[in-house]
């Protein structure tokens, strides 16, 4: 009923039917893409008219890759909630690639990413940086060497992260530079997420290559070791992104927020 009232009032057929699926028409799909752009402009109402009485609210759809959602992203909503607590915030994980592809499609008004690529219809700022360094088990006979050097990554079994990620996309880089490609490595898998590559580390003689903001408490614990790789130093930097154009307040809000704080 509420179809047939929308297409009644526009004029126009927004849902073509086939049987017992149905698909946007044209129209359908403009139609929506304005839809989405109003409810926005309703979210920042809202948050204007918050202000005004030092009452902060609203909703922040936050998109982060897997080492920023996973290490960093969750202390700083701790805090930003503390501050604001009538503002939600709603937080997507994924790699650096798909975060971005959300923020292009609308579906969240933030990404954090730790990748080097930039997209044209995107806003880049840098917020924090990192270090990728070699990881294996503190039970892995490569544990017990002194230093590896950049062909050792040749020979010596390896774990990495899943194309798209931005992890994947700085090791490249820095290989590149050191005249390497990724496929000269002995790269035995790929996986999804910096933690399951950790557990698969347990059980697998060989190295990895990751954040050192993620292996903290496993050096804690003593169950992994960082390796010393002579030429081997990839620094990367995370960064927050936006849509070109207008910003939504509460985004501004929390970009001014995260710029602040003391990591």
């Amino acid at each position: 009923k509420h179809i047939q009232e929308l297409e009644s009032r526009l004029k126009t057929q927004l849902f073509q039917r086939k049987g017992s699926k149905i698909y946007l028409t044209k129209a359908g799909k403009l139609t929506y893409r304005h839809f989405k752009d109003i409810k926005q402009q309703y979210r920042s109402l809202e948050f204007e008219l918050g202000r005004l009485n030092d009452d902060f609210s609203g909703l922040i759809r936050i998109g982060a890759s897997s080492t920023l959602s996973q290490y960093v992203i969750p202390s700083v909503i701790a805090a930003f909630h503390r501050r604001y607590p009538n503002i939600k915030v709603d937080l997507y994980n994924g790699n650096s690639f798909e975060m971005e592809q959300k923020l292009l499609n609308n579906d969240i008004d933030i990404a954090l990413v730790e990748n080097e690529s930039s997209q044209a219809n995107l806003r880049y700022a840098d917020f924090w940086q990192d270090k990728i360094v070699a990881v294996c088990s503190s039970q892995s006979v490569y544990g017990k060497r002194p230093h590896l050097n950049l062909s050792d990554l040749q020979e010596i079994p390896m774990v990495l992260r899943e194309k798209g990620s931005g992890t994947l996309e700085c090791i490249q880089k820095e290989l590149f530079k050191q005249k390497l490609s990724l496929d000269k490595l002995n790269i035995l898998i790929h996986l999804g997420s910096t933690e399951s590559i950790k557990n698969f580390l347990c059980d697998f003689d060989g190295i990895t290559l990751i954040s050192d903001k993620s292996i903290a408490k496993e050096l804690l614990l003593k169950t992994h070791v960082i390796l010393n790789v002579k030429d081997l130093n990839i620094i990367r930097k995370f960064r927050v992104v936006l849509n070109q154009g207008t910003t939504l307040s509460t985004s501004q809000l929390f970009v001014d927020y995260i710029n602040a704080y003391n990591f």
